[in-house]
């Protein structure tokens, strides 16, 4: 009997997951886990929760919640034995999305014990863990636009979250109007960049911008390395043309986009900047300094994702 733990957030997603949560259980059951539940109060409890579960040996925490639950979660599990599970149910799903998992929604309410069928079996996996300024995360630590729109937004009421891409497309329009960029040092591995940045993210994912961008096609989730993404400009227009090459693609080949492939990494301005990780707002300043910590976090992963790994336990 595996021990397991639903860790549900109330306030996730466009609609309210706690009435779902139960249903869960049954299938979970039926596969060998014996099963609890908790409800998150904040993000701080949420990776405290996670953290004494791992203490106290659970076999896997089943985060259900969006993109910020899920690193939430994942940080309280980093170096541990117990395993993240992921049930998609927030406003933005970009790891499950990766992994061909569908969101919990009122009109797809059976995706959450799907899902939960899909993970109730399978091998556990490692995967690599970011840190931003000892800040763990998941999926991205970005720096520039995206973090101006993710402190003005965050937190959303339900409401907006069900204009979630307009109101996140229309806030980073008008932040792009009145803001320019910065001047940026940015050092990976020992090379030394200098230049002046509308966005600088640091991506463990291939996906990005909600699932929309497909930015880094060839991450592995295992190799001990991230891609840093630097997008230069300084106006509304070098903004719009960024979102539309990263929705087509076109940033590949883009000379106002470069990736630098990294282990280590330091971004400094003589500016204050926000800081983003996994899509929630953290405590800026003038560097963020981000390693990878390699395979630093247990998983489970659907059978169908693990061409995201370089080493699969199959």
């Amino acid at each position: 009997m595996r021990k397991g733990l639903l860790l549900y957030n109330p306030t996730a997603g466009r609609y309210p997951v706690g009435r779902f949560v139960h249903g869960i259980i049954h299938p979970l059951k039926n596969a060998g886990w014996s099963m609890e539940i908790a409800e998150t109060l904040s993000g701080t409890h949420a990776t405290q929760t996670a953290h004494q579960a791992a203490s106290e040996k659970y076999d896997a925490v089943f985060a259900i919640g969006g993109d910020g639950t899920v690193g939430q979660v994942a940080s309280g599990l980093i170096n541990t034995e117990t395993a993240l599970a992921v049930l998609p149910a927030g406003t933005t799903n970009v790891w499950a999305l990766e992994q061909g998992q569908k969101p919990f929604s009122w009109f797809q309410w059976r995706a959450l014990r799907e899902n939960a069928e899909l993970l109730a079996n399978v091998e556990p996996q490692y995967v690599d863990i970011g840190l931003c300024n000892d800040r763990p995360f998941l999926l991205w630590a970005g720096v520039g636009l995206d973090a101006q729109t993710i402190h003005k937004i965050e937190p959303r009421p339900r409401y907006f979250k069900h204009l979630s891409v307009p109101h996140f497309f229309a806030t980073t329009v008008w932040e792009a109007t009145f803001w320019h960029g910065l001047d940026l040092r940015v050092w990976t591995d020992g090379e030394f960049i200098e230049g002046h940045y509308l966005v600088v993210v640091a991506t463990n994912i291939r996906h990005y911008a909600g699932g929309m961008s497909l930015i880094s096609p060839n991450a592995l989730l295992d190799d001990g390395e991230m891609d840093m993404w630097l997008l230069s400009g300084d106006s509304l227009a070098d903004a719009l043309r960024h979102f539309f090459d990263l929705v087509a693609g076109r940033h590949l080949t883009s000379d106002q986009a470069r990736c630098l492939p990294f282990h280590t990494a330091r971004v400094e301005s003589d500016a204050a900047f926000n800081i983003q990780v996994d899509g929630d707002p953290v405590l800026g300043g003038n560097k963020a300094e981000i390693k990878t910590l390699h395979r630093a976090l247990k998983v489970l992963m659907p059978k169908d994702a693990l061409q995201l790994l370089k080493d699969p336990k199959r």
